[in-house]
């Protein structure tokens, strides 16, 4: 059987904040078998904000990426939900549109390629290596661990961009994570927003945003949290502790990058999962349900 190879953009977040997320994801598929080669001299897509103040350049900055990426034998991986939309947005938008296509060509100096297959770690793990393969490689089982997947803004939205899922009743990171032994539960707020990019101008829209998040998944019976965003995962696991005391609650939810809970579950340690750099200490739950 050929083994399945990626070119890998991890983007900023997982070579700054989020670099739990980038470990576990490299470990996770090295134990699976699966090769990733990062795309060489990558740079920024430009992320949420850029293409809010300059469309050009939010277009010009993600196609230049996708021609690096073909540089690398294999589709592109991708982590970050917010470089997965980007990328997959600008590939939808130049493919609708001759003009723009045109500009940013003339932009990057070189052809723009379209028909490259930008896929999320969610993909590869479901589609590609598959679940019943995911399943055999377990020998930890997250059996009793009751997990929320927080789909939240950009995984799945907007409609025919992504193509990851069902826009609005997505069951791709529950089929991946039960894969892994894990217990789902069914919750409210899994596609609500977290604020986003709000934590920095307006803090005071996250805490409100995150509060229901948490709220409605420690309602619904969770332990913990499963994303696959890092912006989403700051929100929720660096505020938490704000946002218990601005309500006067607790939730102690801990928040696992999902290559972290398929990673505990095919035998890896903490050391190569970045469990240490989680604000809420997931350790007292993992030791209670047998996987520490």
């Amino acid at each position: 059987m050929t083994k399945l190879s990626y070119a890998y953009y991890p983007g900023c977040s997982l070579h700054a904040s989020a670099g739990e997320y980038d470990l576990s994801t490299r470990e996770l598929f090295k134990a699976l078998g699966i090769g990733l080669t990062e795309v060489p001299d990558w740079f920024c897509c430009g992320a949420t904000p850029t293409h809010n103040v300059d469309e050009l350049l939010s277009l010009s900055l993600c196609a230049k990426n996708l021609e690096l990426a073909d540089k690398v034998e294999g589709d592109l991986a991708v982590a970050c939900a917010s470089c997965f939309s980007r990328l997959k947005f600008t590939q939808h938008t130049l493919g609708e549109n001759a003009t723009k296509l045109k500009q940013v060509e003339k932009a990057i100096d070189a052809p723009v390629k379209l028909d490259g297959k930008v896929k999320h770690l969610l993909e590869i793990l479901s589609k590609d290596f598959g679940l019943e393969k995911i399943a055999a490689s377990v020998k930890k089982p997250l059996s009793g661990l009751k997990v929320a997947c927080y789909y939240g803004c950009l995984l799945t939205r907007p409609t025919d961009v992504p193509n990851l899922d069902d826009t609005e009743t997505p069951t791709i990171m529950e089929r991946v994570v039960e894969a892994a032994g894990a217990e789902t539960v069914s919750w409210t707020h899994r596609l609500e927003c977290c604020g986003a990019s709000f934590t920095l101008s307006h803090p005071g829209v996250v805490i409100q945003l995150t509060n229901a998040v948490l709220d409605s998944a420690k309602a619904a019976g969770a332990d913990c949290i499963m994303v696959g965003c890092p912006l989403c995962h700051g929100n929720l696991d660096m505020r938490q502790q704000e946002i218990e005391g601005v309500y006067q609650t607790s939730y102690n939810l801990p928040v696992f990058y999902l290559t972290q809970l398929v990673g505990l579950s095919v035998g890896l340690g903490p050391d190569k999962l970045g469990l240490d750099a989680m604000i809420v200490n997931p350790t007292p739950l993992l030791k209670e349900k047998g996987l520490l």
